[in-house]
């Protein structure tokens, strides 16, 4: 991952980002109103962003829709409680 003039976290691939995405919505426990919905290609550097603006992306409404946020939110407490986080 590389970062954009902008400052923001630059993700080489749509997937990779989609899958930031998702991994973001798991760890920071966003809401539909406050949350980064979707990603795009940025013209400064050519690479994917989040963003907050516009529909929500088909895979990040399906992820919301299924249980695997919560299985995935679990997985994170217990690997950072094992840490010492």
């Amino acid at each position: 991952m590389t970062t954009c003039i902008s400052g923001k976290k630059a993700y080489q691939t749509q997937e990779t980002a989609e899958d930031a995405l998702l991994e973001a919505w798991t760890r920071y426990n966003y809401n539909p109103s406050n949350g980064p919905v979707a990603v795009y290609r940025c013209d400064d550097c050519g690479f994917y962003h989040f963003t907050s603006k516009g529909e929500m992306s088909a895979k990040l409404a399906k992820f919301l829709a299924s249980d695997e946020i919560r299985r995935r939110a679990q997985a994170d407490y217990w690997n950072d409680k094992l840490k010492g986080r």
